[in-house]
């Protein structure tokens, strides 16, 4: 998929994420990054903020995150910006702005159709700087909606720069957990993101030397061309690679494009673990493949099985709300409470992962997060 005349990279140097055996516990962290539990601050805090703005990452790092993950698309003129999706209708103000009215249009991305939407990649980073951010889910967070047309759309520099801020002002280094976003339709828009990414990132002391930096994608080409890469030069010092994995019965796109069969089902087996672990350090699975009743009391294999071929595992997506939690769980089984804060039954979820051993989550609250990995180890030391 990626054509190694466009993509080979000559004016910078990059960094070796894993070694021939993949063994991560060989890979270099930062002082005081030893292993423990991870709070990823999913998005920012974004069950308090809107989601990809440089305000949800901040409230994320000071609530105790030790991550801030972005998601990564392009813009037409090819500047990486975070947002969860390169259609921007739902998360912006665009479609207030007549300027914009003849950008909207129909595509198919990955497979899913958006029918009237409107596309970073129509957009330059100058006209994208025009729009300011808003709540995705405003009937589960109706609170954010107070912060709606105040954020700008940020780019990956200034997040690094936020949280290099962050580090020159107090010393801690909060790491940065970056998603490709369906990089085989970028490819092919002649937008690719793997070589800007690894360009911006070998630009930054703080990215280049300090921080840890995980990137994660739910496609398998493109990570497989990063470690490649990342194996090839020497200056990022601190990058891990996670493969994601969507719906069981579901392929990465990369797969549906090369027609090949597999699923991510295939991936999750003990074998497929095994072949994964030959190109990523980690796993980030939905949270349904680690427990095989809605009760969570049976665990499957998967997290033994990750570990077993030296991966690690963060599971997404922790979220406060009634109605994202497991019913045996909620704190209310009204229908009219569903945007409801449930606290103690978010803390309690992420617990029972805790227990089954993976070493990190991606919550949207990072501060229950905290809470949830403070309380959990005070109970088992």
């Amino acid at each position: 998929m990626f054509k190694k005349a466009i993509l080979c990279l000559s004016l910078i140097s990059l960094a070796g994420c894993n070694d021939d055996n993949n063994d991560q516990n060989n890979v270099t962290q930062p002082d005081g990054q030893a292993a423990k539990i991870l709070v990823i601050g999913h998005r920012g805090a974004s069950a308090l903020r809107p989601e990809h703005t440089l305000a949800s990452y901040q409230k994320a790092i000071e609530d105790g995150a030790d991550f801030i993950e972005p998601d990564l698309v392009s813009t037409r003129d090819g500047v990486l910006v975070a947002r969860h999706e390169n259609e921007i209708g739902g998360t912006t103000n665009v479609s207030t702005l007549p300027q914009f009215a003849d950008r909207k249009t129909n595509k198919v991305i990955d497979g899913t159709a958006f029918n009237g939407g409107w596309f970073t990649e129509d957009f330059s980073l100058a006209e994208l700087q025009q729009l300011k951010a808003r709540e995705r889910i405003p009937q589960y967070r109706p609170d954010n909606q107070k912060y709606n047309d105040l954020y700008p759309v940020p780019t990956l520099e200034q997040i690094i720069e936020l949280a290099e801020a962050h580090y020159k002002k107090t010393g801690k280094i909060i790491g940065l957990y970056i998603e490709t976003k369906h990089p085989t339709y970028f490819q092919k828009q002649n937008l690719p993101l793997e070589d800007n990414l690894l360009k911006t990132l070998s630009k930054y002391k703080y990215t280049r030397d300090i921080a840890p930096i995980y990137i994660q994608s739910f496609e398998v080409g493109n990570l497989k061309y990063l470690k490649n890469q990342l194996d090839l030069h020497k200056s990022i010092k601190h990058v891990q690679l996670i493969q994601l994995y969507d719906a069981a019965d579901t392929q990465p796109a990369d797969y549906v494009a090369e027609n090949n069969p597999k699923t991510y089902a295939d991936l999750a087996t003990a074998s497929g673990l095994k072949e994964v672990a030959k190109y990523a350090n980690g796993v980030g699975p939905w949270k349904n493949y680690i427990f095989k009743d809605a009760a969570m009391t049976k665990p499957t294999s998967f997290v033994k099985d990750a570990h077993q071929a030296g991966l690690k595992v963060h599971p997404y997506t922790f979220r406060p709300e009634n109605v994202h939690l497991p019913d045996s769980l909620k704190c209310s089984a009204d229908k009219a409470k569903q945007a409801q804060r449930c606290i103690t039954g978010s803390i309690k979820e992420m617990q029972l992962y805790f227990k089954v051993g993976v070493d990190g989550v991606f919550t949207d609250d990072p501060a229950l997060g905290r809470q949830a990995v403070q309380s959990y180890q005070a109970t088992t030391k």
